[in-house]
Order: C-alpha cells, then sequence, then structure tokens
C-alpha cells in the first residue's frame, strides 16, 4: 500500500529534523487500514472513518502525538487532523464527509491575495477555496456512498498539505494579513532558536571562505555544491518556516529548472540569498520558527531505484574531483548527497533513518550543542565505531521480519577518515535489499 509509505518511522531524537512527521505510525496500521476497509464495504461509515483515522495517528519515542483528536457518538464522528499551520476540522454522518482549514479573516483578503487563492482553486483536485461571513476557508465534501480507505486518502493529503502550505505562503507575501485558527503553533525555545542562528552563521562563514579558496579557473560546480549544500542543510537541521523556508525553496526551484541561465549567473543568485540570511537579525529569525504536528509527508514516494542511480551518479563526480585533484570539494559532496536526498524525495523510514544516522556523523559539531552523543571527534579523526554500528542495527532490524534480506551493515564499514566512511556508507545503502518473501 503505497499511501503508507508518506509516513516516518519511529526515532528516538528530541528535535524534529527535516519535513517528515519524524514519528512512527500505529504498529496496529495495518490491522486498522483492514478494519476501516471492512466497516466501508458495510457502509458503516462512521466506524470505517474512525478506524481510518487511527491508522493514521503517529507516535514520538512510544508516545501519542495527538495529530488527530476525535470525538464520536451515533450520528457522527467529529475530528481535528493537524498539519504545521494547518488544523483541519472536519464532521461525518453516515451519508456525507465535511472538512475544512480556517485561513484568514474575510476582511483581511486583499486583491493579490484573492487572486492568489482563485488560482490555487484551478491547481487542486479535490479541495477548494471558499469564503462564509467571516473566513476565508479551504474546504473537502464527499459523499460516502462509495467510499474507502483509498479514495479519503489522498484528497484529505491534499487539503493539509495545501493549507499548511498556503498559511506559510501568505504569513511570507502577505504580511500586514494575520493567519487564523492557528493557537496549537507552539513557541520554540529560546535557546535551541539561538543555537540554530549561531550554528547558520558560522555555516555561513565558512562557505564564504571555502569559496575565495577555490582555485580561479573552472569552479562553477564547485561553488554551487557549497552553496546548494548549505541551503540544504539549513533545511534539514534548522528545518525553518515561513519566509525562510518560501525563499528558500523558490531558490532552489529556479536553480534546477531547465532554462538557459548559465551556472555561474545561477551561482550568483544562490550567493545573493545565502547573503539576505547572513544579514538577517536574530528577532527576524527566530519569527520564522514553530513546533508543530504533522500527519502527512510533503515529498511523493521514491524507488529505490531511483535513489540508487542518483548515489551513484554522485559518487561518480566525487571521483572526478579526486582524479582532478579538486579535493577540497569531496567532504562538501558527500555531506550534499544526504541532505539532497533528504530535501527532494520521499523515503521508505529504513533509508530516512539511516541516512539521518550519516547526517549525524557528518555533522557532530551541529548534534553536539543541541545535547547529542558526539559519533565523530574531528580533531582526531575517531568514530564512536560501537554506537554507529549499534544505531545502524537498530534501525534495521525491526524490519527484517518484513524485508528478509535486509541486512545491518555497521561491520562493513570504513572507519579509516571521514571521505571513507561517507563512501562506505553510500555504497552499503545502494546494496540494501527491500524485496518482500
Amino acid at each position: 500500500m503505497s499511501w503508507l509509505n508518506f509516513f516516518e518511522s519511529k526515532t528516538k531524537m528530541k528535535h524534529a529534523f527535516g519535513r517528515g512527521t519524524n514519528a512512527t505510525i500505529s504498529e496496529d496500521e495495518e490491522e486498522l487500514f483492514n478494519k476501516s476497509y471492512e466497516a466501508f464495504e458495510k457502509k458503516d461509515f462512521i466506524n470505517a472513518y474512525e478506524y481510518f483515522f487511527n491508522s493514521l495517528q503517529n507516535f514520538t519515542n512510544e508516545v501519542a502525538n495527538d495529530n488527530i483528536i476525535m470525538q464520536k457518538d451515533e450520528n457522527e464522528l467529529r475530528f481535528e487532523l493537524f498539519q504545521g499551520t494547518a488544523k483541519v476540522t472536519g464532521i461525518i454522518t453516515q451519508d456525507t464527509f465535511h472538512a475544512e482549514v480556517i485561513m484568514i479573516k474575510k476582511s483581511d483578503a486583499n486583491v493579490a491575495l484573492k487572486r492568489y487563492l482563485l488560482e490555487r482553486n484551478y491547481q487542486l483536485t479535490y479541495a477548494n477555496y471558499f469564503a462564509d461571513d467571516f473566513y476565508i476557508k479551504l474546504k473537502l465534501f464527499h459523499d460516502n456512498a462509495t467510499m474507502s480507505p483509498q479514495k479519503i486518502f489522498f484528497p484529505m493529503r491534499e487539503i493539509a498539505l495545501n493549507a499548511d502550505f498556503d498559511k506559510e505562503h501568505i504569513k511570507s507575501e502577505f504580511k500586514e494579513i494575520e493567519l487564523q485558527d492557528i493557537a496549537h503553533l507552539q513557541v520554540m525555545d529560546e535557546e535551541e532558536l539561538q543555537i540554530k542562528f549561531d550554528y547558520l552563521n558560522e555555516q555561513i562563514a565558512e562557505v564564504e571562505l571555502k569559496v575565495a579558496t577555490l582555485p580561479s579557473n573552472d569552479n562553477a560546480g564547485m561553488q554551487a555544491f557549497l552553496y546548494l549544500n548549505l541551503l540544504f542543510e539549513i533545511d534539514y537541521l534548522l528545518v525553518p518556516k515561513y519566509s525562510i523556508y518560501q525563499n528558500m525553496s523558490k531558490t532552489v526551484v529556479e536553480y534546477f529548472s531547465d532554462d538557459d541561465t548559465t551556472i555561474e549567473s545561477k551561482n550568483e543568485e544562490l550567493k545573493r540569498y545565502v547573503s539576505t540570511l547572513k544579514e538577517m537579525a536574530f528577532e527576524e529569525f527566530r519569527s520564522n520558527f514553530y513546533n508543530a504536528k504533522y500527519t502527512f509527508s510533503q515529498t511523493e514516494k521514491t524507488s529505490f531505484e531511483e535513489l540508487n542511480i542518483f548515489i551513484h551518479e554522485s559518487l561518480m563526480k566525487i571521483r572526478w574531483y579526486k582524479n582532478n585533484r579538486y579535493n577540497q570539494i569531496i567532504p562538501t559532496i558527500y555531506k550534499y548527497i544526504a541532505f539532497y536526498i533528504l530535501y527532494n524525495y520521499g523515503l521508505n523510514p529504513v533509508i530516512r533513518n539511516l541516512l539521518h544516522l550519516l547526517v549525524e556523523i557528518q555533522n557532530p559539531d551541529f548534534f553536539k550543542k543541541l545535547g547529542y552523543q558526539t559519533l565523530y571527534n574531528q580533531d582526531e579523526n575517531n568514530f564512536s565505531k560501537r554506537t554507529i554500528i549499534s544505531r545502524i542495527e537498530e534501525i534495521i532490524s525491526p524490519n527484517q521480519k518484513r524485508y528478509k534480506l535486509l541486512k545491518p551493515f555497521g561491520n562493513e564499514l570504513n572507519f579509516t577518515s571521514m571521505n571513507e566512511l561517507s563512501n562506505s556508507y553510500y555504497l552499503q545503502l545502494k546494496n540494501l535489499n527491500f524485496e518482500e518473501i
């Protein structure tokens, strides 16, 4: 069932990283889904939806995140489903399904925003914007006559993801308009914000120094890796929201767009955006962060074959730089591979957690400041070998019942240097076997 891969697996992280839910679905998910399907077949719609929503519940360290809250009686099921800034509220009866998200006050909408929302209606498949006497809302309505878990999953995903995206967009582009129904958002700890702000500026300074020391000729590709890796790193480790995320995403999309722009011009745009981050004061920075609950992943499922192709091509690029003695860029590309995959691909829980572990190894200073165990001592070029091997086994072992040929690979890694460790880690990822027997 491919829609299950939109969820992330259980982690023991104390902080949110990346754009996924950073959580695990219920151990009874498959049983709950099957019960939902059976109830829909029997036209027992209220119970069917209850089973369905319970299959979407997620957990952090075995503690429920309450990302979906329900109240049921004989005649209807009411629910709240959380996705970042969006709180999807709904009422389900035996005959109908209705859900909506309050966006902004109707009286606050200017002409430009109204035009934006009308254009969004043409882009959406299941949901649409409308206005009542007080608010502009995104709504979803279905007749239950032919409903099933498969049929309701994608409409629910669409309304949740798009409401969250558009609220973030409104906050970024229409700063004078106040978002509504966001009391569920939590303020981030001040100490964590300061760590992230300091790390941002440290990484910018480091990239600027590396760019300045690149060879004067034929360095466009190396500059691109440095700037893009920085943006992907910011997204995954710091997880900014609102205008930082919106502008950074736009910058990345424009860089990878198919046009006639030279790589040198694209690098200048990356440099320009990084300069805006460098000039950002702490007060502005902190306004772009919050903690929230999530139900759905933003990215579509990526095939393991596609992932393998990207890793293979990236390692070939590293070999090219190594053969041409551009060794200074190689550590950056090893980091870039993981951050790029985590930014762009919808991953199964095993791959995501294994890549996160590699990110922890490659970026010890940041994780140390957040209170995590250091897995690599840069000064001594020394790895916490036993811990790394154990972590890999903890990620893979619970999945071996489903994937009989999936094997822990910690003992196969090369711990002589960070480059060797990274190279051997990616090769082992390529060789994982997810065949279900």
